[in-house]
């Protein structure tokens, strides 16, 4: 188990990396603003399905990998960028509207949502670097079970996403609830 100040201090670091937007936000809200609170639950599910791959795969060792291999992670750094790009493109080609802009959203199945969600997590470089860089740093081999203290920081930064993204979402729907 971490030590209560590494604890703490990996809570504060990742409530302040979840506060601040990024691609798992503008996904999570833009679904619930469009398709409701259960889009927005299920699309959800996917960005900590993506928080969990980077959690196992820090706590296994796979930052040592990431590290040992510039390519691994140039891949994964490459493909949030494509995806920012794409994004671009969208916002100036002609006819091309801002991912920014209220529009009317296809209304897509879980399975969909789900993925989005999971993808958008995956290409998202602020979380791998949480779990690629952050979180070994947090790690205190002299207190012994590494893999466990890798697993409970991961948990936190999980729950701190999880209880955050679900009070924005609820009062989302608080919101919708009470427009005309």
């Amino acid at each position: 188990m971490p030590s209560a100040a590494h604890l703490a201090a990996f809570a504060l670091i990742s409530l302040g990396m979840v506060l601040t937007p990024g691609p798992n936000m503008i996904y999570l809200i833009s679904r619930s603003i469009s398709q409701g609170r259960a889009a927005g639950m299920v699309s959800l599910l996917g960005v900590a399905c993506g928080f969990l791959f980077y959690m196992v795969a820090a706590a296994f060792g796979i930052t040592a990998l990431l590290m040992a291999v510039p390519f691994a992670y140039d891949v994964l750094r490459l493909g949030g960028a494509l995806y920012l790009l794409w994004l671009a493109w969208n916002a100036v080609r002609p006819g091309g509207r801002s991912p920014f802009q209220v529009k009317q959203l296809p209304l897509d199945g879980q399975r969909r949502l789900f993925a989005m969600g999971l993808l958008t997590n995956l290409l998202n470089p602020k979380v791998a670097m949480i779990y690629l860089s952050l979180l070994p740093q947090f790690v205190d081999p002299a207190r012994g079970h590494v893999l466990g203290q890798s697993l409970t920081l991961g948990a936190t930064q999980i729950a701190i996403q999880r209880w955050l993204m679900g009070t924005v979402l609820g009062g989302l729907a608080v919101r919708m609830a009470v427009e005309r």
